[in-house]
């Protein structure tokens, strides 16, 4: 089914004033656009942007030549103009220009605060890649400086835009689970790295300590780069700071929910211990709202519970459970004699056929992109917030953060978020922020 029809369909039993808006909404003047990280979802992003607005890509950036040529011609093919961007190594050069109205950041995790922070001071708003930052004040500074600058700030966190996650949204806020009192989230892809490559020497068209950037410099592997940084803790937050952070702000998004008040969390390598990744392959962790709990769950090995929702949001309440994942959506009501609800992703590939040949496009998210996109495009000319704004993506992203220090520490986390501390644990908020490598400074909330 595709959007045109999702909307016009009555067999969701929504009200079509329920259903947000797609329609671009945006002036004729051509937005000039440039991306930091033309890497895998570096182009998603980009290239779902050209299909849905009259934008003019002007700048790349990647610390890696190769792929950042690749880039500049993929999107000279795309962009109606047909022009090639101008191409940099160094995000600040190119932000130094300061023509860009529109700025995506689609780096690794470490690389996410610094770019953002200087968009925004170059006058651009900007579309981030989750989570915001690699630590709890990095997510706070971005959050700071998107309101001292006045820009709009959509983070990736697309489920927000999916179809049918939006409609399954709905079934919530209508009151059709009645109370809920347990959100189970969970993720048993078996996607950390199980490989054990020697150290090497970086090639020649990769920029290794750029791309190291603020993080601790390792030995060059071939685990790093491309698209395997997330092996290692030093330049992410494992697959609870990757695959949790979408899970959780979906939850938070569906039952309108602010910050936990309770963090806490255990996990560790259990399995998969030869692997020269040093993320956890296991670990729980439990959000808690007072009334009712969220818990997380990640297994990189074994079979997962239910193989139709390996990995998905769980809502169990008094009326009935719904089932939510990226694929489709399950609603099971309590009383047998009610008709459930199933709903499928959202494909557009004959709207957008170039979905259907482009590289690596997770097909079934590209939808929720566009979705995103317009949303945040709407936002840009109202100077209004998007539907996943930095304050929206903070609070998911530094709650995952915390389950890892909760992890790390061995003990329960409670949270003050006007604060932005933990209670009465020294120990846990010096780990609020990660030390900076020479000569790159940590970014300060405070001091933007």
């Amino acid at each position: 089914m595709n959007r045109r029809q999702f909307l016009k369909s009555g067999a969701a039993g929504l009200a079509l004033s329920t259903i947000p808006n797609y329609a671009l909404n945006f002036s004729s003047t051509k937005k000039r656009v440039g991306l930091i990280g033309s890497g895998w979802y570096g182009k998603c992003d980009l290239l779902r942007l050209i299909q849905v607005a009259p934008v003019d890509v002007i700048s790349l950036c990647d610390v890696d030549s190769h792929m950042l040529n690749d880039a500049a011609d993929i999107v000279a093919s795309r962009q109606s103009s047909g022009k090639r961007p101008r191409l940099y190594g160094d995000y600040r050069e190119m932000l130094n220009e300061k023509d860009l109205d529109i700025v995506l950041v689609d780096t690794p995790d470490h690389w996410h605060a610094l770019p953002m922070i200087e968009a925004v001071k170059s006058g651009a708003d900007v579309y981030v890649q989750k989570p915001t930052g690699v630590d709890v004040i990095e997510s706070q500074a971005m959050l700071n400086a998107a309101r001292k600058y006045g820009r709009v700030v959509q983070v990736g966190t697309q489920r927000r835009s999916t179809p049918h996650l939006i409609e399954a949204r709905e079934l919530i806020q209508e009151g059709k689970l009645g109370k809920i009192g347990h959100v189970e989230l969970c993720c048993y892809y078996h996607m950390r790295n199980r490989n054990n490559p020697p150290n090497s020497t970086a090639p020649s068209h990769f920029d290794y300590d750029m791309w190291t950037g603020p993080a601790p410099m390792l030995p060059y592997n071939s685990l790093v780069h491309p698209r395997k940084w997330r092996a290692f803790m030093e330049y992410g937050n494992g697959i609870m700071g990757d695959m949790c952070v979408h899970m959780f702000d979906m939850a938070r998004w569906m039952m309108n929910l602010g910050w936990p008040t309770n963090i806490s969390s255990t996990g560790g390598i259990f399995i998969d211990k030869n692997s020269r990744a040093n993320t956890p392959d296991s670990q729980t962790a439990t959000f808690d709202y007072g009334d009712f709990q969220t818990v997380w769950t990640h297994r990189s090995w074994g079979d997962a519970p239910d193989p139709e929702y390996p990995w998905a949001a769980i809502f169990y309440g008094e009326k009935g459970t719904l089932k939510a994942s990226v694929h489709k959506y399950d609603f099971i009501p309590k009383n047998k004699k009610a008709k459930g609800i199933h709903r499928d992703v959202t494909f557009e590939l004959e709207q957008y056929p170039e979905d259907k040949t482009e590289k690596a496009l997770e097909k079934h998210v590209a939808p929720a992109i566009r979705g995103h996109m317009t949303d945040f495009l709407n936002c840009i000319e109202t100077r209004s917030r998007p539907v996943a704004d930095i304050e929206e993506g903070h609070i998911s992203s530094a709650s995952c953060i915390l389950a890892n220090i909760s992890m790390q520490l061995g003990r329960s986390l409670k949270w003050d978020p006007v604060a932005h501390q933990v209670i009465g644990d020294d120990e846990a908020n010096a780990l609020l922020a990660r030390p900076y490598r020479s000569p790159w400074i940590h970014p300060d909330p405070h001091n933007l």
